[in-house]
């Protein structure tokens, strides 16, 4: 055993991950034979127009050959071919009027499932942590960030046509799509994130099945692998789609959010995609206002119990939802919200403390409390005076006093009641820590006059 093991061994949290450098040597799929000759073909602009589609098609063809990019010197010619082919396409796809023809479409879809669809590779580094490891980029990008931009500039062209498009981009197209949203490339999700969001836009018969899928990629992701790199992007998307459901919500909907997008805040790399999550999340409930107990009772059946970040972020998504909570929902969380609130006031540390003291520098929060004052204060005012007398931070300490101060402004009388309550409980839990501390010196006392006793 190396010594190295051996530490690893009795010190669990080691960290193993070593940052990397950003390198391009992730290629996915890449040919193994000889090199091919690309055949040279004619511009559009040097054929008539009634040999365009004919051309376009070849040009199509020619496309789908891969090249392999792991070594660098090889089919250098055959690559720079296919590269100006596909800015060809590019051009001619973006600018081209009537060019889009049903006979193009199959082929199309066919050059670019051939170029986008594929095994992605391993990643370089088996401990890879998103927040401290730089990504894998994928080797071939030259060539399939073309792609991408011609499938873009097909879906967005005003020629397309979604009763021809649906012919050849169906369920089984989508699946092999949302499977690269787990490629290491950020620059490939953000492309896939806009391809995606026009797929569901265009086609209405393939929505229920794209909410569908994304949901399983969720609860698979949340349950089994905790692994899945394009968490952020596909919630961006949910965000969008949301947006644009009907009311009253479907029971499919409400089901979404309770049971696959409280769940996404347990796990352990929230951090990666918590702003486009907490996004969903409040245009839920400015959808719907009576999903907010079960969201704010979800939020706090997941809250962290031993890592400050995720509390910090859990504190700002419940200042997001206060912000748009209706006063009658409010009452109905109260209780349970602030007793989690001064738990986190309480809090050692300093950065889950001033966050949530930072609710008390929001107005609107501010006026809900006020009006519910009688039943907020009981519950805040032990912890808060507690800390303003023993809390290590002094900052802590002086926002402490500010929020007392506030109280003390708001209801006066109920301020000195819970002062004195407050005293009295100190004296009474001193007298009895007295009485306990005199228990254990009798009995001390007891023990050492018996041990005499044996000894005579």
């Amino acid at each position: 055993m190396t010594s190295t093991t051996f530490v690893d061994r009795i010190d669990p949290f080691a960290k193993r991950s070593v940052k990397k450098k950003k390198k391009s040597q992730g290629s996915s799929r890449y040919r193994n034979s000889a090199d091919v000759e690309l055949q040279t073909l004619p511009l559009f602009s040097d054929v008539s127009s009634a040999e365009q589609e004919e051309l376009f098609i070849r040009k199509l063809r020619q496309c789908c050959v891969a090249f392999d990019f792991m070594d660098p010197m090889a089919d250098i010619k055959g690559k720079e071919t296919k590269r100006a082919t596909l800015n060809e396409l590019v051009e001619y796809v973006s600018t081209g009027r009537g060019v889009l023809t049903e006979p193009v479409y199959p082929e199309i879809l066919k050059m670019i499932s051939a170029n986008l669809f594929r095994t992605l590779p391993p990643s370089e580094n088996p401990d890879f942590d998103p927040e401290e490891d730089d990504p894998t980029l994928e080797a071939s990008w030259p060539h399939l960030t073309l792609v991408y931009e011609i499938f873009l500039r097909f879906l967005e062209s005003s020629d397309f046509q979604p009763t021809i498009g649906k012919k050849v981009i169906d369920q089984r197209f989508v699946l092999q799509l949302l499977e690269l949203f787990d490629s290491e490339d950020p620059r490939e999700r953000d492309f896939l994130k806009t391809v995606l969001h026009r797929i569901y836009g265009k086609f209405l018969g393939l929505r229920a099945f794209i909410r569908k899928q994304i949901n399983n990629i969720f609860l698979r992701f949340v349950y089994e692998t905790e692994h899945f790199n394009g968490v952020g992007e596909l919630l961006e998307i949910l965000g969008s789609i949301i947006n644009g459901f009907a009311l009253p919500l479907k029971a499919e909907h409400k089901q979404f959010l309770v049971k696959v997008l409280i769940p996404l805040h347990k796990v352990k790399c929230l951090s990666l995609y918590h702003a486009q999550l907490a996004y969903c999340v409040v245009q839920f409930l400015e959808k719907d206002p009576t999903l907010t107990e079960p969201v704010v009772r979800g939020l706090l059946k997941y809250w962290p119990k031993t890592c400050s970040q995720k509390e910090v972020m859990f504190l700002g998504e419940i200042e997001e939802i206060l912000d748009v909570i209706e006063p009658s929902q409010f009452v109905k969380v109260q209780e349970v919200l602030f007793r989690q609130i001064a738990k986190c006031v309480s809090s050692p540390h300093f950065q889950v403390a001033e966050r949530a003291l930072y609710f008390w520098n929001n107005e609107y929060i501010m006026s809900l409390m006020e009006e519910n004052n009688h039943v907020i204060m009981p519950i805040m005012f032990p912890a808060l005076y507690r800390i303003s007398k023993e809390h290590w931070n002094q900052t802590i300490v002086a926002l402490v006093y500010n929020v007392l101060k506030t109280f003390m402004e708001m209801n006066s009388k109920l301020f000195d009641e819970l002062t004195s309550s407050y005293k009295a409980d100190r004296q009474k839990e001193k007298k009895r820590e007295k009485e306990r501390d005199e228990l254990w010196k009798k009995l001390a006392e007891l023990e050492a006059f018996q041990r005499e006793n044996n000894k005579r």
